[in-house]
């Protein structure tokens, strides 16, 4: 993992270099390549390769940026009809929904939906069996791929020194996609692109361990432009997108770091906010941990900029992240971006500038948590709060939080503490003489300590009573003696060294 966070480093230290060698290769090999500054140009760009090719039909493998860019719109509108071939990508297109997950994209449909779908919309007769579901859509989609003349894919890996686009899949499809279809054309941003084929080699080895819990997935595949003289299958006309869509304005930022990101959604996997609420609930095709952050990058603070706060910090999805992407310091810096570009709600902004205020004036700060527990007794104690009025009632509408306790913590302590002596600060060790007097600091501590392990706080050390504690450096150098070891205990610093250097 810190092989693969560096090679990733390193790798946008000198983005722009890598970037030239990937296109020169790229275009040595016959690869046709295209700049996308936005989502627009490259919808545009891509439905005027698929009309140019006299294409009705294109096939697509799995492509988190062709779902950012919502392609699937633009290419029906060019009089294309587009079919995705990931399984997942395609149930969630025959029910016209979009998908949940990085590497799942139909995590959230459970059996019964998809039996449901597959009788109404492919076979009537078909069974619960998943296998022969799969083997049904298997057979839906063989036709597709057969008659297709234009083939849709991503990349996830793009090696600058080789010119070499790599696809990742567990269906095959994505081999399928790149090698029947006449024209193949291949969508990515620019973070895809790794210098080297060992450095690639490097973070496959993490991606699928990451994602689907594999060494490696059935199909990792490679392509080094169209077919060639003498080659059994290829397109004969290959296409590479690159698109920018708001990546360019964080290079060199404090979010640079999520484009080490290789989409392996381990980040989401790992995240509670994301296992309670789904991945539906971030409204982009980003979702999790990685999303919050991506997506504003992309669509603006404005857009996309809530998710950030959705988080509760606590670091599960740096931990899980094959890269080490630092997540939570870029979920804080988001927050921050949000708030300095007034994009927060003003009834929010208010509510927490009133928050800070009362903060920072200790007394009335806890006269509001009083006057919160005043107001506990009116409700139910029986469940929990699900109501608030005014403006906050939308806010409580979808969550239930614990009733305000009877008795503050403040409370607590206070009565806790009656009566207590505060704890004792230790006398500096520089002004013991003798070892004797370390013994004895040492043993005051141990009494301190097993005082303040009992849930209670001890007496200043001029007050202790007395305890009768075995001298431990005497029994020491008693049962190190006794097996056959040598002890000197000098009376101070000079006749240590002094002994030390006989």
């Amino acid at each position: 993992r810190a092989k693969a966070r560096e090679i990733r480093r390193r790798t946008f230290d000198d983005i722009g270099r890598h970037l030239d060698t990937l296109l020169a290769n790229l275009r040595r090999s016959g690869v046709e390549v295209h700049a996308a500054p936005d989502a627009e140009a490259a919808r545009r760009i891509i439905a005027g390769i698929c009309r140019r090719s006299g294409a009705k039909l294109a096939v697509k493998s799995k492509s988190m940026a062709s779902e950012e860019i919502h392609l699937n719109g633009a290419l029906e509108k060019a009089g294309v009809r587009p079919v995705e071939t990931d399984l997942g990508e395609w149930i969630l297109q025959l029910a016209g929904e979009t998908p949940s997950h990085l590497v799942a994209p139909a995590l959230h449909k459970t059996l019964d939906q998809v039996v449901d779908l597959f009788r109404r919309k492919v076979d009537p007769g078909a069974g619960r069996d998943p296998e022969a579901l799969t083997a049904l859509a298997r057979r839906a989609l063989r036709q597709e791929f057969l008659t297709a003349e234009v083939g849709i894919s991503g990349v996830n890996f793009a090696i600058a020194e080789t010119g070499t686009l790599c696809l990742v899949t567990n269906e095959g499809n994505g081999r399928l996609v790149t090698t029947l279809p006449r024209v193949h054309i291949a969508l990515m941003g620019f973070e895809k692109v790794v210098p080297t084929v060992e450095e690639a080699l490097t973070l496959l080895a993490v991606l699928p361990r990451s994602g689907t819990g594999q060494k490696i997935t059935s199909y990792f595949t490679m392509v080094s432009g169209p077919r060639r003289p003498g080659e059994a299958d290829g397109p004969e006309e290959m296409h590479l997108v690159l698109l920018d869509n708001g990546r360019s304005r964080h290079l060199g930022g404090p979010f640079q770091e999520a484009f080490h990101c290789i989409r392996c959604g381990a980040c989401q996997n790992a995240c509670p906010v994301f296992q309670t609420v789904g991945g539906h609930a971030y409204d982009s095709v980003y979702g999790g941990p990685i999303g919050a952050i991506l997506s504003p990058m992309f669509r603006g603070l404005e857009a996309a900029g809530e998710p950030a706060a959705a988080s509760s910090l606590c670091g599960a999805c740096q931990e899980a992240c094959p890269v080490l992407v630092d997540i939570p310091r870029m979920l804080i810096e988001m927050r921050g971006a949000r708030v300095a570009a007034r994009t927060v709600p003003r009834a929010e902004a208010l509510a927490f500038r009133a928050a800070a205020w009362a903060m920072r004036r200790p007394a009335l700060w806890e006269f509001s948590f009083r006057a919160l527990a005043q107001l506990g007794r009116l409700l139910p104690r029986a469940g929990r709060l699900g109501w608030l009025p005014g403006a906050a009632g939308a806010w409580a509408k979808g969550r239930e939080l614990p009733l305000p306790a009877r008795r503050s913590f403040r409370d607590r302590w206070r009565e806790r503490q009656r009566g207590r002596r505060p704890a004792p600060v230790s006398s500096p060790a520089a002004q013991e003489r003798t070892p004797e007097e370390m013994v004895e600091r040492l043993r005051r501590q141990a009494a301190l300590g097993h005082g303040l392990a009992h849930g209670h706080i001890a007496s200043p050390p001029d007050v202790l009573p007395e305890v009768d504690i075995p001298d431990p450096a005497a029994r020491f150098q008693q049962e190190l003696e006794a097996v056959g070891g040598k002890v000197f205990r000098p009376a101070s610093s000079e006749e240590a060294k002094a002994h030390i250097l006989d």
